[in-house]
């Protein structure tokens, strides 16, 4: 994605302390509320996706690249991804012969949410710090960031 189409893509993420970290949208356009959470793998983003005990969560990954293997039917953990939605520094597209498609193909298809360009490294500190927060991502750009945190504590979408 060249930086035109970042730019044009800007999307947010609004934890319920009021918290905003500004990225570019890179999955399905919806806004969703859930809980942000950090997973600290280097590898197996498409099982963590898929894995039903993160449904209703943001999952922050902390590695600083992802989408490199893509994604294949063979490692889902169940029949769509079940997170409420990803973040992450920054998305690149698959080189891997076991990948039938790109994670942002992917996320797209599940109808995921899904926003790069973000400071992970200081959104997980704060996670760390204040433990997992209510959030609300918004791709669309139909909400304001003061809005959001609003949605956010009230876990509406």
């Amino acid at each position: 994605m060249n930086f035109r189409e970042k730019r044009e893509k800007k999307a947010f993420l609004a934890l319920a302390d009021g918290s905003v970290f500004h990225g570019y949208s890179v999955g399905a356009l919806v806004d969703a509320c859930g809980e942000a959470v950090f997973n600290t793998s280097l590898s197996g983003y498409q099982e963590i996706l898929s894995e039903p005990s993160h449904a209703g969560q943001f999952v922050v990954m902390t590695a600083p690249e992802i989408g490199n293997v893509g994604v294949n039917e063979e490692d889902m953990k169940s029949q769509k991804f079940s997170v409420a939605g990803l973040v992450v520094r920054e998305l690149n597209e698959p080189s891997n012969w076991r990948s039938s498609e790109s994670l942002q193909a992917a996320l797209v298809r599940y109808n995921t949410p899904a926003i790069a360009g973000v400071d992970t490294r200081a959104l997980t500190l704060l996670l760390r710090e204040k433990g997992r927060q209510k959030a609300f991502i918004c791709t669309t750009g139909k909400v304001e960031p003061e809005e959001a945190v609003k949605k956010a504590n009230r876990m509406e979408a």
